[in-house]
């Protein structure tokens, strides 16, 4: 007989589960990596070359001493490793044998090395809404001590800063300049470097950080409002920046983002038809109205018709390029400045080029055709994979209604920037930019699929 009782029938109270320590160090980490990579250029301005290739080689001895106990305990799917990826690091590797500049090619292949190393093992031991807060992260110290230092060098010191903090003799070529101190010369003002010491990284990292910043708002995380702040700073930094090439990725992103929006209200196979039809000729009117509207564009954005001395760097690179248009000259992402083949070759303001600001010439100039069709494997691959991603609706079961997980744009977005970056830039071949392809194209081979909850897996499926 039932009995009147003030017991509850319900499970005792108990906290919250919580993530382990360890975990929770291995998020702080992956955070720290993703800084790292994102403002190289900070660590080589404050530490000089010396130091910042002991925080390369620390780094990547670390990540591999965590790794590979992880792997060993639980596996790792090889079958789902980007292999396109991989097999350009190993081309690039090979053409060591017949490079014009051998020691540059062993000595940047190390950085090509690590970035993929750093890659493979964020997209392997992070799930898609672990990799979404890391990006956060490590973006907001980005753009948090950019503003910081600009008003550092503004307000306090009070004179342009040289990488070093070595203080510039009279005359001093501005080029060379870490930052020139001009965050508050005017709203609109004079160029801005940000921490990592260049006005054009500064800009595409920038729109990074909008992507990232949106997409995790709209997963409506702790403290939103905070959230909008930190996109408002980014698009401060973002202007001042005044970088062209960023202006033209950020547009990128966004169209990418209008078509996945329009592409999942399509229903059925014909609506979707219809949709693509429709992009593929926006697309052809969006390039006539670009071609005749050029010079206006150029005008003003502030640009000439050679893009800021690019058509010359493009045509002295083409011509050594086409010497060797199967294999390439040998691998060297970044073009050494200290080697003969490279020191003075190409001055910009007295500085050496070290890139060949447009990511496929370069590839064709290091490893020949091979190389352009690796890279174009690795990014069609990476775009295709990316787009189905964002547009599909999450299912791994009957139930076709679920509904889409902001995560998922995520990597549409960057594909999107990366590629429109490449036109002028040779950044997502190397550096941040390889291992952020890296990381994405593998982790939409482990888990091509996001539910809800962007953390969580579906029933029944690994997490990772």
């Amino acid at each position: 007989m039932a009995q009147i009782t003030r017991h509850t029938v319900n499970a005792p109270p108990a906290a919250p589960e919580r993530e382990s320590t360890g975990h929770l160090m291995l998020r702080a980490y992956a955070v720290f990596v993703l800084v790292s990579a994102l403002a190289y250029s900070a660590w080589y301005n404050l530490l000089g070359f010396g130091g910042a290739a002991v925080l390369l080689a620390v780094t990547t001895i670390v990540t591999l001493a965590i790794w590979i106990p992880r792997m060993v305990r639980g596996g790792l799917r090889w079958r789902r490793l980007p292999w396109l990826a991989l097999a350009y690091v190993a081309w690039a590797l090979v053409s060591a044998l017949w490079s014009g500049w051998p020691g540059a090619t062993l000595l940047t292949w190390t950085l090509l090395a690590a970035a993929t190393v750093q890659g493979l093992f964020l997209a392997h031991v992070l799930t898609w809404g672990e990799i979404l807060r890391c990006l956060d992260l490590a973006l907001k110290w980005v753009m948090g001590v950019s503003l910081a230092f600009e008003a550092w060098v503004a307000l306090v010191r009070r004179a342009p800063l040289l990488p070093n903090f070595a203080d510039p003799p009279p005359g001093f070529d501005p080029h060379w300049y870490w930052s020139r101190g001009q965050l508050f010369d005017a709203v609109i003002g004079e160029r801005i470097q940000g921490v990592v010491g260049n006005s054009n990284l500064l800009g595409i990292l920038c729109v990074l950080a909008f992507a990232v910043f949106a997409v995790r708002l709209a997963t409506r995380p702790p403290h939103a409002p905070m959230q909008i702040v930190w996109l408002g700073i980014t698009g401060i930094l973002f202007i001042r920046s005044g970088s062209a090439t960023a202006l033209a990725a950020f547009c990128a992103a966004f169209l990418v983002l209008l078509a996945v929006l329009v592409m999942r209200g399509a229903r059925t196979p014909g609506q979707r038809t219809r949709r693509y039809l429709l992009f593929a000729g926006s697309g052809l009117a969006g390039a006539v109205v670009v071609t005749q509207l050029w010079d206006r564009m150029l005008d003003m954005l502030g640009r000439d018709d050679s893009l800021t001395g690019r058509d010359e760097i493009w045509a002295t690179v083409w011509e050594r390029a086409a010497q060797h248009p199967i294999a390439g000259n040998g691998f060297s992402s970044p073009w050494v400045p200290w080697d003969p083949a490279f020191d003075g070759w190409i001055v910009d303001h007295g500085v050496s080029v070290f890139h060949a600001h447009n990511m496929w010439l370069d590839a064709f100039f290091q490893l020949g055709a091979v190389g352009v069709l690796l890279v174009l494997g690795v990014y069609v691959a990476l775009a295709w994979r990316a787009w189905f991603f964002a547009v599909d609706r999450p299912r791994w079961d009957l139930d076709a209604d679920r509904p889409y997980s902001p995560v998922s744009v995520l990597a549409p977005l960057v594909t999107a920037a990366l590629l429109a970056q490449g036109l002028t830039e040779s950044g997502p071949i190397m550096l941040w930019g390889w291992t952020l392809v890296v990381l994405l194209s593998f982790k939409l081979k482990l888990a091509p699929i996001v539910g809800q909850d962007s953390d969580a897996a579906p029933p029944g499926k690994p997490a990772r």
